[in-house]
């Protein structure tokens, strides 16, 4: 699939266009500057720099800074006034939930006062126009076992975690995401629909599941954890086989992304609000499912338990994306079967031969999407598939 092909995705609505994304040397930030490159947009980035070892944004090219700090409020606000976007991305974040329990302050400094930082530098940025916040699935206040939101049935006939449903968080990290939604909310009701002599701006959160792909090294995640101990030889230990999450593809959540970010361009005003963005039902998957159907491409792993103690994480999280496929026109492309092959490829064949096949993914991806007639791909519509 040629380049001139992906600028066509999305109505074309990214091609030319200044975008910001911030995190874009993160995984998830990395494969979406990938993709906004391929659909033709002129990109900056706003991020701290990679951790040591292997990482995505380098292999994929990307420049060797300069770095910003989202807690540093001049150089944001620097950030945007220099690259002027249109649309702003949001990704960047202390990620982790286990890092959140040893390090509180910094997860809300972060993930609350950072973005402060980023949403007044858009206020006095008159380029911006939208903005698209990834926030997460762990927002939600989960009353364990049930974990499908207030009222809802247990987990044999569960609906999952709807957009309405309250906020909360047992962990910091969940909890600073509660705040970010808040945060979100209060901007976009008190500053961002008047600003002095500039355009309002249209912001969304974006609350995806747990995502795994190729590039993906960050400590205490199961798939880098089941890499790096496949790549040792050694048994990767598993804290909570019995947990379910939704999991997917990272290329999922960001064609929601992208789909929420032109509909904030074109219709901001019936568009900005608070979105999920998770699998079909049989992608709610156990972790032990999950390392499973990964073993299955990577026979050299091994894995044990690991009975703890262990700080609290939920044992259950499932998501309701009724309003993604309603008023985006979104839906999940790739089954858990065929998202742990690719993923299991990308790593197996990034360290046994060097490869690194992200735009090959990508590619991939949009044609099964465009085979599926999903909207943002141009094709035809097509009956959704059952979640």
């Amino acid at each position: 699939m040629e380049d001139l092909d992906l600028k066509a995705l999305f109505g074309g609505a990214y091609a030319g266009r200044c975008v910001l994304v911030t995190g874009h040397s993160g995984f998830k930030g990395s494969w979406l500057v990938l993709w906004l490159r391929a659909l033709g947009a002129r990109v900056a980035g706003l991020s701290l720099a990679p951790a040591d070892g292997p990482s995505h944004h380098l292999l994929l090219g990307g420049a060797d800074g300069p770095w910003t700090d989202l807690r540093d409020a001049r150089a944001v606000d620097a950030a945007l006034h220099a690259f002027a976007p249109e649309i702003v991305f949001h990704l960047a974040a202390q990620p982790l939930v286990r890092a959140s329990y040893r390090d509180p302050v910094d997860t809300f400094a972060t993930n609350v006062t950072g973005l402060i930082h980023l949403l007044e530098a858009v206020r006095r940025c008159g380029s911006v126009g939208a903005v698209v916040n990834a926030t997460t699935d762990k927002c939600y206040r989960n009353d364990e076992p049930s974990a499908g939101g207030p009222g809802r049935p247990g987990p044999q006939g569960i609906a999952g975690f709807g957009e309405d449903d309250p906020l909360g968080g047992h962990d910091p990290y969940s909890a600073s995401k509660a705040c970010a939604e808040i945060v979100s909310a209060c901007w976009r009701a008190s500053f961002l629909g008047a600003r002095d002599g500039a355009p309002p701006v249209a912001l969304a959160t974006a609350r995806a599941g747990n995502v795994i792909g190729g590039g993906d090294w960050s400590e205490d995640r199961l798939v880098p954890d089941l890499v790096r101990a496949a790549i040792a030889g050694t048994p990767c230990r598993l804290r909570n086989p019995a947990s379910v999450r939704p999991w997917q593809h990272v290329l999922e959540p960001l064609a929601g992304y992208l789909a929420l970010g032109r509909a904030l361009l074109e219709s901001p005003a019936t568009v900005a609000g608070a979105y999920n963005f998770g699998p079909s039902s049989e992608g709610h998957a156990t972790v032990g499912e999950v390392v499973s159907g990964f073993a299955a491409h990577w026979p050299a792993l091994r894995v044990e338990r690991d009975a703890g103690p262990h700080p609290h994480e939920a044992a259950v999280l499932r998501l309701d994306c009724t309003r993604a496929r309603a008023g985006l026109g979104w839906r999940p492309v790739w089954d858990t079967a065929t998202t742990l092959a690719r993923t299991a490829r990308w790593y197996r064949r990034w360290h046994e031969q060097g490869a690194v096949d992200s735009a090959a993914d990508l590619h991939a991806y949009v044609a099964d999407a465009r085979a599926a007639g999903l909207a943002w791909t141009g094709s035809p519509s097509r009956a959704p598939v059952a979640a």
